[in-house]
């Protein structure tokens, strides 16, 4: 009693607020409002195989499985939520997404067991630029649903290439190709491998790391993201 009334009392003067639409959150919501949830475009990718995201893969890179949470609209409210994330360090997007993907795929019978959690990486300059990798929060909470490792120093990106966000898939792959390094590819043989990242857009970073991560001998891919762009 006496620790719900100091609770009570905190969020008065500091009330917790949804991360989509900022009203109050009640005493039995976490993080976003019912409202906001209900409304959010939830993919339904990991029960299904031969999803638009596996497709999107096919002939590319051999990917046991892939999942997103949810799928990208401009303007709407899971791009807020992206935002947030990966310009604001909100690491409650991020714990949100794992709570919600990690269970999905601790259920699924498409995906196995994980040995490592792997985040698409940021070069160092960006890295020092930016403070933070938006994938960290979201990768600490998946391991710890999955009983995975997060790994995030392994996977390296050699040269920080320019915004991709206006080029086409090709120019994309061109950017990235060879431009991501495993360290050590003897830790991650005959390993399970979660790859993550917050968006998949055309996959050309996606597929870039994976080749790369492929160099560990009999290693399994999987992939997970927050958000899938149609």
């Amino acid at each position: 009693m006496l620790v719900k009334f100091f609770k009570d009392i905190f969020n008065l003067f500091y009330p917790v607020r949804c991360i989509c639409c900022t009203t109050h959150l009640t005493e039995n919501e976490v993080h976003i409002c019912t409202y906001c949830r209900h409304d959010l475009p939830f993919s339904n990718f990991t029960k299904n195989s031969q999803n638009p995201i596996e497709k999107s893969f096919y002939g590319l890179v051999p990917i046991k499985a892939a999942t997103s949470l949810f799928l990208f609209h401009k303007k709407g409210k899971v791009q807020k939520l992206i935002h947030e994330l990966k310009y604001k360090n909100n690491k409650r997007i991020g714990i949100f997404a794992a709570d919600i993907l990690g269970n999905e795929i601790d259920n699924s019978n498409r995906f196995g067991a994980i040995d490592l959690i792997i985040p698409v990486p940021l070069h160092k300059d960006k890295l020092k630029r930016r403070g933070y990798n938006q994938n960290t929060s979201f990768g600490l909470q998946l391991a710890k649903i999955l009983k995975a490792t997060y790994t995030p120093n392994q996977l390296i990106k050699i040269e920080d290439t320019q915004s991709q966000t206006k080029k086409s898939r090709y120019n994309r792959w061109e950017n990235l190709k060879n431009n991501f390094l495993l360290k050590n590819p003897t830790l991650f043989e005959n390993k399970t491998i979660l790859l993550i990242d917050d968006v998949s857009t055309t996959g050309a970073t996606i597929e870039a790391c994976c080749l790369e991560l492929l160099k560990a001998k009999n290693s399994t891919i999987y992939l997970a993201t927050i958000a899938y762009v149609e």
